[in-house]
């Protein structure tokens, strides 16, 4: 980090080591202190999911199909040119100075590729499943053709609805624990780019699969193409880019850079700006902060840096930091440094120049001052 123009030297927060349970024996260590047991819940979850898909054939859906389909949306033809526009946009307007092949961009590629080939039939498999699970159990969800709704405007409401629905789950990653654990890893980017919307873990996407409800709900009277929904993913990867780029009067309506960067932001709370695609949710429940001129530029990252992230050492060691942040969610945490974010009073942040900077506080520190989890941010 410290060969990067104008970004401080973050060193790692000491973080006091967890007390390790006995067994009833007294002499081995218990389950929980080498394993964090609810995490392998979601692992169980997305494994009784495919299964379930895999005895019942998918539904009679055409699998190889879907997951070819999925493919194009997350690195077909048009994904990779609207990525490689914004790439070179990243070099014209970028909001902070990078190498062009900065430790961060090239982490990201690793999950790029994860993405491409792993992620791919896993996503398929949990949303053929999910889908057969949901219309099994409840057939009243889905709706008959309805010949006075138009096609478009069948599929404007389920874009709208979905996006929503992404945002609950949004904001659930960040307040619920478990979740958090899986989500923590995409908030670790320390060099933000276009290809930072990959940088998810793979269970994560048993949670997102809620977003799927509005497509069920509405399957007769209409469906998101495969170039909408990768032009949907392409609003989320500019999203992501590191551009100092906003949407003027249409950003109030639409996610822009300089509004999701204040999300990533290293020394605020990160449950604000939850936006994939339209502000709108952000403002409808008072979690929307608007850009600034201070906001622009800010770092990214997690304080403390309680993930293993690539620029912690002197060297990157892609491959290894790869395979820990793989891991991390099934491992024991500390109480205090790996909490969900969450909201509280704006006070003033090193190295800040206005005083207006919002910080985060682990909740327990906030109950011990008396101020409560969830402050407004308007």
């Amino acid at each position: 980090m410290s060969s990067l123009v104008g970004v401080p030297i973050r060193l790692r927060a000491l973080v006091p080591l967890e007390r390790r349970s006995r067994g009833a024996s007294g002499d081995r260590p218990a389950l929980t202190s080498r394993v964090y047991l609810p995490a392998c819940s979601i692992a169980v979850v997305a494994a009784v999911l495919v299964g379930i898909g895999w005895s019942n054939g998918w539904g009679g859906a055409d699998f190889a199909g879907s997951m070819t389909s999925l493919r194009v949306v997350v690195v077909g033809p048009l994904t990779l040119a609207i990525i490689a526009v914004f790439l070179v946009v990243e070099r014209v307007r970028p909001a902070q100075r990078r190498p062009i092949f900065a430790r961060g961009y090239r982490q990201d590629l690793l999950y790029t590729v994860l993405n491409a080939t792993l992620v791919v039939p896993l996503v398929t498999a949990l949303t053929l499943s999910f889908s057969e699970v949901v219309q099994r159990s409840f057939p009243w969800l889905v709706l008959a053709r309805v010949s006075v709704v138009p096609r478009w405007g069948a599929i404007v409401v389920i874009f709208v609805a979905m996006d929503g629905l992404n945002w609950f789950v949004h904001l659930a990653n960040h307040r619920v624990r478990v979740l958090w654990r899986f989500h923590e890893l995409h908030h670790s980017q320390e060099d933000m780019s276009v290809l930072t919307v990959f940088r998810t873990h793979p269970l994560i996407h048993v949670s997102y699969l809620l977003a799927l409800i509005p497509g069920i709900v509405l399957l007769a009277n209409g469906a998101l193409s495969v170039t909408m929904l990768a032009i949907y993913g392409g609003i989320v990867g500019f999203a992501h880019s590191n551009t100092n780029l906003g949407f003027g009067p249409l950003g109030r309506i639409f996610v822009s850079p300089n509004f999701h960067r204040i999300h990533h932001k290293l020394d605020g709370p990160q449950d604000v700006n939850l936006g994939f695609a339209l502000t709108i949710w952000d403002q409808l429940f008072h979690r929307a902060v608007f850009p600034t001129e201070a906001t622009i530029r800010t770092d990214t990252g997690l304080p403390g840096r309680p993930l293993a992230v690539e620029q912690a050492a002197e060297r990157p060691r892609h491959l290894s930091v790869f395979a820990a942040q793989l891991v991390a969610p099934f491992r024991p945490m500390s109480d205090v440094t790996n909490l969900p974010s969450c909201r509280t009073e704006a006070r003033p942040s090193r190295g800040a120049a206005d005083g207006t900077s919002l910080v985060q506080v682990a909740p327990m520190e906030l109950a011990a001052r008396g101020t409560g989890q969830e402050c407004e941010v308007d």
